[in-house]
């Protein structure tokens, strides 16, 4: 019991803030009627700087939650010192999808990471309150989730990406609970394609995106990220592709990350915002 309080102790006086480097937090949803938890991760100066900085909301994937990332990638709190950028972690719940789901009133999740979680993040961290200090991308469910977010709601967000990430939920009719989500396959058909980011995509936004994607060479998910890029070629849309060596595992993610997080940060500094 004395180690506990004296470990408590230390953690206040190293702190300085309520805030920790790594914390997780409760974040009330309106549109579900819900708490929902994230991981925060802030640079180490954060507590001792007046500097606001940007975010990249960090997605997980099909059956995951908000800790998976800081579990598995112990490097997020490396890789936000580095870049210079808060990362938060929400809890997509283990099939959402990210979607505003037309049969289900607690799974609306695009509204909820799309608007209320950076809403939130706003009003208590020292963020740039600005879509073009904002990213989300994310790892498979959440890598659909990175772009589906971010295209529909390029006025939160300045850039997006998906790491190994689902393009195609039209080809995902049984299992992984997308039609829990979406509702019947024959009545909602229409819904699956154009929910899917290879169609999404033809709706890209006139306020300009920075896109990046990735997939593993041996990753079951990489023929569907090649017609994605395939087809943001043809309708030109600017965005960075990258396919390595690596399976739809986390040793993939935690290479892939690195990069998205320079790009996110190269795009932050170009943006010269404040």
């Amino acid at each position: 019991m004395k180690r506990f309080y004296l470990l408590v102790i230390l953690a206040i006086l190293f702190s300085g803030t309520a805030y920790a480097s790594i914390d997780t937090i409760s974040i009330y949803s309106n549109s579900m009627f819900k708490n929902v938890k994230c991981v925060v991760v802030t640079p180490s100066n954060y507590s001792n700087s007046t500097t606001r900085f940007p975010v990249v909301y960090l997605l997980h994937g099909y059956s995951g939650k908000y800790s998976d990332w800081a579990n598995n990638v112990p490097e997020l709190q490396t890789l936000a010192n580095e870049n210079k950028l808060m990362i938060v972690c929400p809890d997509g719940a283990f099939s959402s999808w990210y979607f505003d789901s037309p049969v289900d009133l607690t799974m609306h999740y695009e509204t909820n990471i799309g608007i209320e979680i950076p809403a939130y993040i706003d009003s208590v961290y020292h963020t740039i309150r600005d879509r073009k200090a904002r990213a989300v991308t994310g790892f498979s469910m959440g890598g659909h989730g990175g772009m589906f977010i971010g295209l529909r709601h390029a006025g939160i967000f300045g850039a997006c990406g998906s790491i190994s990430g689902v393009m195609d939920i039209s080809n995902i009719t049984r299992g992984y609970d997308v039609e829990k989500r979406l509702g019947d396959t024959l009545a909602n058909r229409k819904m699956y394609s154009d929910w899917s980011v290879i169609n999404v995509v033809e709706k890209y936004p006139k306020d300009s995106l920075a896109i990046i994607m990735d997939c593993g060479t041996e990753d079951g998910l990489i023929e569907m990220n090649r017609r994605t890029h395939q087809k943001m070629l043809q309708l030109k849309i600017p965005h960075q592709y990258t396919e390595r060596p690596g399976k739809h595992d986390w040793d993939y993610c935690r290479n892939a990350i690195k990069y998205q997080l320079l790009f996110f940060r190269q795009y932050f500094n170009s943006q010269n915002t404040k």
